[in-house]
């Protein structure tokens, strides 16, 4: 059994916090951004965060550091647009792998440091998948519904290269998160699929749908429940749903879920809703107490914050986790009672 299977039957796993919170405060111009490799690139690179692996990487290393500190099992990757879909808009479809290596590289390294310091609590690292900056199935243009910007065969093999990165750069696991297409995350579950066949590997897989507004669907137009259908072929380590919604808004759609699957119950909501200039002012005590709640209702296995967390929150987190037992769920059939 993978140590993270048996983590997940002693305790309540944490999630780390928002990554691109934490950089904002580097306020990394666009020479920052460039490092002294890409000074001459011909295009804009302020605000690909992924490119920080490789021109500032101390600071990602840091920035995990301050997580794992807080109390986080898990780390994410610096990864979250590093595929040549999302990279296209930097020119940097040629740095996928590397930068998707780098990214696990150096979150590996952390992982495993602070594994040598508590090795009864090992540390793991997440390959972030995120969902793309285009969707397969629904038109971007208003005036033609059929069009598509983009198929799900140039999705797979997109996800694919950036899922054989992860993995050779140390990736523990593999996250699919904020889906708001459930079709492009099929083609990342597929691709991931072709990668374990191809390598005769296992990898757990989190899986982790976005809810975009009061409607509770996703943006393709699925409720909770149909997610979860729709994705339950696949042998996956959690489900669950992050982003777009703070602690309190997603409870509902959690208690949704949790009653009508074996997997693993996940989430990492926002720090409340953002406010009239964009930012996330909830507390880490505000925003635990809500989790706590998830807590009180036996509806969790991993927990974790996005955008607006610090690890201020993700200590509260970890210290709120740490009074409850997480919910049962199945590994190879067999129901644990935890």
């Amino acid at each position: 059994m993978s140590n993270i299977y048996k983590a997940l039957q002693e305790r309540i796993l944490v999630l780390d916090g928002a990554m691109g919170t934490m950089l904002q405060a580097y306020k990394f111009t666009e020479e920052d951004f460039r490092g002294e490799r890409f000074k001459d690139y011909p295009s804009p690179l302020q605000g690909n965060n992924d490119l920080l692996s490789i021109t500032q990487p101390e600071a990602i290393k840091t920035i995990h550091g301050k997580y794992f500190e807080a109390g986080a099992d898990i780390i994410e990757t610096n990864t979250f647009s590093g595929t040549t879909i999302a990279m296209a808009d930097y020119q940097m479809e040629n740095l996928v792998y590397e930068l998707n290596y780098q990214s696990a590289k150096i979150a590996k390294e952390v992982a495993n440091e602070f594994t040598a310091k508590e090795p009864h609590k090992p540390r793991f690292v997440a390959g972030s998948i995120g969902p793309t900056n285009r969707t397969a199935s629904m038109s971007p243009d208003v005036n033609d519904p059929g069009y598509r910007a983009v198929t799900f065969d140039e999705l797979r093999i997109a996800y694919k290269q950036q899922v054989e990165a992860l993995l050779d750069g140390g990736a523990d696991l593999l996250l699919v998160e904020t889906v708001f297409d459930t079709l492009n995350a099929k083609a990342a579950l597929f691709a991931i699929e072709e990668v374990k066949d191809e390598r005769s590997i296992d990898v757990p897989i989190m899986l982790s749908g976005t809810i975009t507004d009061a409607s509770g669907r996703t943006l393709s137009g699925q409720t909770a429940e149909a997610f979860l259908i729709s994705v339950s072929h696949i042998p996956l380590l959690s489900v669950g749903f992050n982003c777009a919604l703070g602690a309190n808004l997603l409870q509902p759609h959690l208690q949704a879920i949790a009653n009508k699957t074996d997997f693993a119950i996940s989430a990492h909501p926002n720090a409340g809703l953002p406010n009239a200039f964009g930012e996330y002012d909830e507390t880490a005590e505000e925003m635990g107490e809500q989790i706590e709640e998830y807590l009180k209702k036996d509806l969790i296995n991993i927990i974790g914050g996005c955008c607006g967390t610090s690890p201020e929150h993700i200590s509260e987190i970890a210290r709120i986790s740490g009074k409850y037992k997480p919910r049962a769920f199945v590994v190879n059939k067999q129901v644990l009672d935890i």
